[in-house]
């Protein structure tokens, strides 16, 4: 089976509307239709896909200025969109190294073409599911230098683990593979009381989309970083951690995409 023949366009799938909310091409009717029925039930969902790029962005920045890391495995990549974990941590340093990992088809598709590296740096992809951690380390190892800090990052990809597939024990075998020094980046959608319209959205794409979702409350998402060194402000919306200072001294709107960066001692 060719990768081609693996895209299924009778089907809404989540990192093509992924791709719609935040303004790009790679996708299909199908998408755009579930897409905008999800924003009807939950109008700010094209805000907090925009709100967990920006959180990467600004979190690559962090790790590569402030902490020296040069090194990023980043699983769930999804489909490549404007600054891409590469592009933001090359940018900093030509010299960093950038494994992606995702098992979309589409994903993969372009992937080949578009994740590019500089010269002096070098970028990879895998087509692999995350739940496969042995594989995606031995790929990686071609790529990364496991003696050395590596920033894990895990961008919306959790939510698709279920609860009777050990999410906490997956995540914590990868972060236990890393040496010490490297830092997890992670986000969730988040079920709350405050936003009942999200739970509605997640019920429709359960019913009519793939892959199919787990929500889980805040105090839920913390527990992937037990054990961790939780850099401040802790697990927030994504709009929140770290934002630009806008000058007049507000805080960024809360969205129901939840964040943070930890430490492996």
């Amino acid at each position: 089976m060719t990768e081609h023949t693996r895209i299924d366009t009778t089907q809404p799938h989540t990192a093509r509307i992924w791709n719609y909310w935040l303004g790009g091409k790679d996708n299909y009717e199908v998408d755009r239709a579930a897409g905008d029925r999800i924003r009807e039930l939950h109008p700010g969902i094209g805000e907090y896909a925009r709100a967990d790029r920006l959180f990467l962005g600004r979190a690559v920045e962090h790790l590569v200025t402030d902490v020296g890391i040069r090194q990023f495995l980043d699983i769930g990549t999804g489909l490549p969109t404007a600054d891409n974990t590469h592009e933001v941590a090359q940018r900093l340093d030509p010299e960093a190294r950038v494994v992606y990992v995702d098992n979309d088809p589409l994903v993969l598709a372009h992937a080949r073409a578009l994740l590019t590296s500089t010269p002096e740096g070098r970028t990879d992809y895998l087509d692999e599911d995350l739940r496969n951690v042995d594989t995606i380390l031995e790929h990686a190892a071609k790529t990364l230098d496991f003696d050395e800090p590596v920033a894990l990052i895990l961008l919306g990809v959790v939510i698709f683990i279920g609860p009777d597939e050990d999410p906490y024990g997956l995540v914590r075998r990868l972060v236990d593979r890393l040496p010490a020094g490297s830092h997890l980046v992670l986000s969730h959608t988040v079920t709350s009381p405050a936003m009942p319209d999200v739970d509605e959205a997640v019920a429709f794409w359960n019913e009519h989309g793939t892959p199919k979702l787990t929500q889980r409350a805040p105090e839920d998402l913390a527990r992937f970083f037990d054990g961790l060194e939780l850099l401040e402000p802790g697990v927030v919306s994504c709009s929140r951690w770290r934002p630009q200072d806008t000058g007049d001294g507000t805080e960024p709107a809360e969205v129901a995409m939840f964040g943070g960066v930890a430490r492996r001692p």
